[in-house]
């Protein structure tokens, strides 16, 4: 499951959510699914347990979700771009909408104490719950405008991410501006650390959120954060780091590549006809 369907999970989420399950006649839980169910669409994930698949638990599953969805345009997130989740997607008509990949790289040739060049005027400092919160925002909806979930992140959003066990403010990085009024936030580095289990037998750091406000882009202050986020994990005694970006973002991708980044794993996004 995705980070926000794991704390819809958790913690509940906006009205028209659901959660649904397929158990066998024994009660044994065999897939789950998460809908959001908005106004003029719909969206769902979608799991099955491995030695459950191609028993028909997933086309259960997406059956109940589409007659939920009550008409609307469906798009049903497949983590691992699995061929069975293909075989099902395409079988009953739907296109990629999206294609997510995760990319890694080792954290060995990081230097742990770099001193990057950062533009005239502009300091970091690490976040401080219960002050930073509206800037981050404002910063995080400017510089990801166009992005379908990140750039609409509300206080309620944040919020319960600085709740989760994982969250460290000293792992989040913020780069602000002298001026006449006082300090202006020009982007960030947020990092994470998933601990060991699943598919990883080590704790892994994680670019979660780098972003930068338009006005600062092109500065030099995106390669910068990065260099102090990742020589963060990496005095945190991690060996390897990962990030999320959009496989159309070539742009992103190549920049990535070039700074060691390779890919690891696809999350592929199909969308139905409605």
């Amino acid at each position: 499951m995705s980070e926000e369907g794991e704390l819809r999970l958790q913690h509940g989420g906006p009205d028209g959510g659901r959660d649904l399950t397929a158990r066998d006649t024994a009660g044994v839980l065999l897939g789950y699914a998460r809908l959001e169910v908005a106004a003029d669409d719909a969206e769902a994930e979608l799991v099955v347990r491995p030695e459950a698949r191609r028993r028909g638990v997933g086309t259960a599953l997406l059956s109940r979700a589409e007659e939920l969805a009550g008409g609307r345009p469906l798009r049903v997130w497949a983590h691992g771009a699995l061929p069975g989740s293909a075989e099902l997607a395409t079988g009953r008509g739907y296109v990629r909408a999206r294609v997510l990949l995760q990319m890694r790289r080792p954290l060995d040739g990081i230097d742990p104490d770099p001193r990057p060049v950062l533009p005239a005027g502009v300091t970091v400092t690490t976040f401080r719950p219960g002050i930073d919160e509206a800037a981050w925002l404002a910063v995080n909806a400017a510089a990801f405008a166009s992005h379908p979930e990140q750039g609409r992140w509300t206080p309620e959003d944040l919020a319960l991410r600085e709740t989760e066990p994982w969250f460290d403010p000293a792992g989040f990085f913020l780069a602000w501006r002298d001026g006449p009024s006082g300090p202006t936030l020009l982007g960030f580095h947020w990092t994470k650390v998933h601990p060991a289990g699943g598919s990883d037998d080590q704790p892994i750091g994680e670019v979660y959120v780098l972003g930068i406000d338009p006005s600062a882009q092109g500065t030099g202050l995106g390669r910068a954060l990065t260099d102090l986020g990742l020589a963060h994990l990496r005095r945190a005694g991690l060996s390897s780091v990962l990030l999320y970006v959009e496989e159309e973002n070539t742009a992103a991708v190549t920049l990535y590549e070039r700074s060691g980044f390779t890919r690891h794993a696809v999350d592929v996004s199909w969308r139905s006809a409605g």
